[in-house]
């Protein structure tokens, strides 16, 4: 039932995906991922400051859809403003909060930071990259190479898996899910450009698609880390098959800077 699930939401969410990224309007896709970037950090939050209280959790989201519309219109520069300038907001919030609050203040504002750093600005890159040239071709082949890496890895393991890949995380992993989420990145990527040239040589096509399935699978070991530290088990429930929001995009996250070096 779990795989089923599983599939139906993603055959719900792709025609989305694909809509949204392609012949939508650009603001649509800005929207998308201004949502998913909402949703993942409420999750965080959740996880790692539940006693955070309602104004700064309020304030720390509403934030973070700024963060997504200034990279969606303004240059990536003025960012480097706007995030201290949040901080610095979140903090006086803390400041006049209440006594219990306040001395816990530093935690909290450390966890936002480490949540804006963690979730909003890797899909703040995607909207720039979105902004340039050729750049949903970028975006498409992404999420090819990373998607089918996950289930690549997935299926690997549930079905080959007999050697723990780091137990002390994540007990479910394994060596051959990891070799087999690598092979189905590199595979999606060169299939990828049998069907959609891109601008660069093969090889360095093939190269970029094993940093990328590196760095997803890292993603996925680091949130594997934030819940066991925190001892949850999905970060939430949005997505019927797949857990919360983090628990879908936590290789993404840690892909997309690789591929906006690339790119850029």
């Amino acid at each position: 039932m779990t795989h089923l699930r599983r599939w139906i939401t993603s055959i719900v969410a792709i025609p989305i995906l694909l809509y949204a990224m392609g012949p939508g309007p650009r603001w649509l896709f800005c929207g998308l991922v201004s949502f998913v970037s909402l949703v993942a950090l409420y999750e965080f939050l959740r996880i790692t400051s539940p006693h955070l209280s309602r104004a700064a959790r309020i304030l720390s989201l509403s934030l973070s859809v700024g963060f997504m519309l200034l990279a969606f219109q303004g240059p990536p520069r003025v960012a480097v403003v706007y995030f201290p300038l949040s901080m610095f907001l979140l903090w006086s919030v803390l400041l006049f909060s209440s006594p219990s609050e306040r001395s816990r203040s530093v935690e909290h504002l450390g966890k936002i930071a480490l949540g804006f750093t963690y979730v909003c600005l890797p899909l703040s890159l995607l909207l720039i990259i979105h902004g340039q040239p050729e750049g949903n071709g970028w975006i498409y082949f992404l999420l090819s190479v990373v998607f089918a890496g996950d289930t690549g890895a997935f299926y690997a393991g549930r079905f080959t898996g007999k050697h723990k890949l780091y137990p002390a995380i994540s007990p479910g992993k394994t060596w051959e899910g990891a070799v087999g989420g690598f092979a189905a990145s590199v595979l999606a990527a060169f299939l990828f450009t049998l069907v959609f040239p891109l601008p660069q040589p093969l090889l360095k096509i093939l190269a970029l698609a094993a940093c990328l399935s590196v760095a997803e699978q890292v993603g996925d070991l680091a949130e594997s880390m934030l819940k066991r530290v925190y001892a949850v088990k999905d970060s939430g429930r949005i997505l019927p098959g797949h857990g919360g929001m983090l628990d879908r995009i936590d290789g993404l996250l840690f892909s997309v800077p690789v591929l906006y070096l690339f790119v850029s």
